[in-house]
């Protein structure tokens, strides 16, 4: 009966942390596309988030130390990896 108890209670906690797995997907894609609908409505309004630490990024860019512009820009935005590469050497 012991054996048969514990079953059930781990098949219960399995369930429930896959129901708050798929909440918590479902809340991650919702905003991911609020973000890009606010970059968009930004983009066409003109605006731009300029954030201070972006100054920093472009000096190190322009110092060589591009390993360090990428990571801090990637700290900064969130962007990928390609992306953050892309935009540091944009800034050189």
């Amino acid at each position: 009966m012991d054996t048969l108890g514990l079953f059930l209670i781990a098949a219960v906690v399995l369930v429930g942390i896959a129901g708050v797995e798929s909440r918590i997907s479902r809340a991650d894609r919702r905003v991911a596309r609020v973000e890009r609908k606010l970059d968009l409505v930004l983009d066409h309004l003109g605006l731009a988030e300029h954030d201070p630490r972006m100054d920093e990024v472009a000096s190190l860019a322009r110092e060589g130390r591009t390993v360090q512009a990428v990571k801090l820009y990637r700290e900064i935005t969130g962007d990928g990896l390609k992306e953050s590469k892309e935009a540091v050497d944009r800034l050189v």
